[in-house]
């Protein structure tokens, strides 16, 4: 062992959410009303209460017009105005363009047909002219505010970095739309932080705002040792979300309101894993079930529930032991539920019933823990009998989970139109590359290779997760998801190129390419006249009524975009 690498064991604050946090500045924050309250005393010593101030908060200012959040964007943070005001914009919301968003519309046949036949030579051409013309549309808002483009600053506009977080100059828009201000002592973002949902609204800030963004790992460990802050983020939570999430769920149809409120107030959220699950999977961490605990237990095998578990975020593994490991029967995500079967056993024979499968996050999971005392006052007698159990699945042959096991295992369950090609059928010819170049300009979205299991390759296409982490960080809202069909495209006016989503997706589906006028002349920053990238992805054809150009190019039947749930369903082809 002598020519082992020795090297620190990793710990949690390694990177600090900021480097720069001073010692003078914490002080200042523990002494505020919200932080001076907490009993530190609660925190444990790998986990104190200032290191969590230190290393997972940070200090930013808004300048009035700034976006702080923005709706429909995903984020794992929340945070606390310290000083000035903020405004939320409340129903219906911002236009689109506000928010960075490109407008929704389907081409032409005639347009479509227009590009199938002209192939451009020069690849990721752009017509720059519209970039500037934003900008100076732009300019023109913040003089006469009466237009509300959005846009990067002008100065950023071609520039290789991102801006800071959030800054996206804004006209006073209190005038304008409906909005309500949010004074200093103000928590937000709290629910988006624990939940990894969309961001429910815009906030900006209306005159200079100094805020304490807070990770969501802070959050839930302030949460669970301090009672007013608990008490303050579950009121919220429970005010504005669960009762949605409730009377939603097709279990929960026909409860009458007075029940589902009772059913809403004695509800528990629970949050396991790590937002940032994309990070260490991307790194090279592929079977994390290679590192004990690295899949946090959520319910185990032989124990007793206490409450029916509702995914509402996330993705989970349902096992059963075998030998000195596990098998996967199945996964969840979201709407699904975890013990039911044992509940309504227990219900029916009047005993306990212990569970027959464990239940673990993948990457993260975010569930509702129902009691099961309401659950036999409201529920149980609704429903049907004869449900088949889960666990009959385990009278399967081995085998038969292969391509199951490599799907949750490589997370393709995140995808809900993923490209699978049956490469026994597929000839090469490249036909399906080459309608999407069509399509798209005579760019191509994606790359014909990718993780194979025997015959199927999934390939490199962006497969429009159910957990849009390439959505996270986006400073300037081009990543979004369409508000007709919830596709995930990028807004070519807004990108700036920073490489944010490139570098969150977990799977290298998304690309920054170097951009090129019609000319074919490249586009240079004029500063260190280096390229000007911009991302490029699968965008479905979106603007194409007929659909993806690659599936219906496919002449051989060898492509198919496919919901992981239809992957799965193909295992016995696979294994056949």
């Amino acid at each position: 062992m002598s020519d082992a690498q020795l090297m620190e064991r990793p710990r949690r604050w390694d990177a600090p959410f900021d480097p720069a946090m001073s010692d003078a500045v914490v002080d200042a924050l523990l002494a505020r009303p919200e932080f001076s309250a907490i009993e530190a005393s609660r925190f444990p010593a790998a986990a104190p209460l200032r290191g969590i101030v230190q290393n997972d908060c940070r200090i930013g200012v808004y300048r009035p017009g700034d976006i702080i959040v923005r709706e429909g964007d995903y984020g794992n943070s929340a945070f606390l105005i310290l000083a000035g005001d903020a405004r939320v914009v409340l129903p219906p919301g911002l236009p689109r363009d506000v928010l960075g968003r490109a407008a929704d519309k389907k081409r032409t046949a005639f347009s479509v047909l227009r590009d199938m036949l002209t192939h451009s030579t020069i690849p990721e051409t752009r017509d720059t002219s519209l970039y500037r013309s934003a900008a100076e549309r732009l300019r023109g808002a913040g003089e006469a505010r009466d237009s509300l483009l959005s846009v990067p600053d002008p100065a950023r506009l071609f520039a290789g970095g991102a801006p800071a977080p959030g800054v996206t100059p804004l006209p006073a828009l209190a005038d304008q739309f409906k909005t309500q201000l949010l004074p200093p002592g103000t928590l937000f973002g709290e629910i988006a932080a624990l939940g990894r949902v969309q961001r429910s609204a815009t906030i900006y800030a209306q005159t200079e705002c100094r805020v304490v963004e807070m990770r969501w790992q802070a959050l839930r460990d302030i949460k669970n040792r301090d009672d007013t802050w608990r008490e303050r983020i579950e009121q919220g939570y429970r005010d504005n979300q669960l009762r949605t999430h409730l009377a939603e769920h097709p279990l929960l149809a026909g409860v009458e309101q007075k029940a589902l409120q009772k059913i809403a107030d004695l509800t528990l959220f629970e949050t396991y894993g790590s937002f940032e699950w994309n990070l260490g999977f991307k790194s090279g961490k592929r079977d994390e079930r290679l590192v004990p605990g690295s899949e946090p237990t959520v319910a185990q095998e032989g124990d007793y529930p206490d409450g029916l578990l509702l995914v509402i975020g996330g993705f989970g593994r349902v096992s059963i032991g075998l030998g000195h490991g596990a098998r996967t029967l199945t996964y969840l995500r979201v709407g699904d539920t975890f013990g039911l079967d044992e509940l309504t056993e227990a219900w029916k024979n009047g005993q306990d019933c212990a569970y027959e499968t464990s239940l673990t996050a993948l990457g993260y999971l975010h569930v509702l823990r129902i009691p099961s005392s309401v659950l036999a006052e409201f529920v149980f007698p609704r429903l049907p009998a004869n449900k088949k159990r889960l666990i009959d699945a385990a009278a399967r042959p081995i085998a038969d989970d292969a391509f199951l096991e490599w799907s949750v295992e490589q997370r393709f369950i995140n995808g809900t139109k993923t490209m699978l090609i049956d490469l026994e059928k597929c000839t090469r010819c490249d036909d399906c590359v080459r309608a999407c170049a069509d399509t798209h300009g005579g760019n191509p979205k994606f790359i014909r290779h990718g993780q194979t299991l025997g015959n199927w390759m999934v390939a490199n296409a962006c497969m429009q997760c159910v957990d849009p982490v390439c959505m996270i960080g986006c400073p300037t809202g081009a990543i979004h998801r369409t508000t007709e069909g919830g596709v995930v495209v990028i807004n070519d006016l807004t990108c700036i190129g920073c490489g944010t989503c490139a570098n969150a997706c977990p799977y290298d589906n998304i690309r920054l390419v170097p951009i090129r006028e019609t000319n074919g002349r490249q586009v240079l920053d004029p500063a260190s006249r280096e390229p000007i990238l911009k991302a490029t992805k699968c965008d479905l054809c979106a603007s194409v009524p007929s659909g993806p150009s690659c599936e219906r190019a496919c002449a051989h039947d060898a492509l198919k975009r496919v919901d992981i749930q239809s992957l799965i369903q193909l295992a016995a082809q696979i294994e056949s």
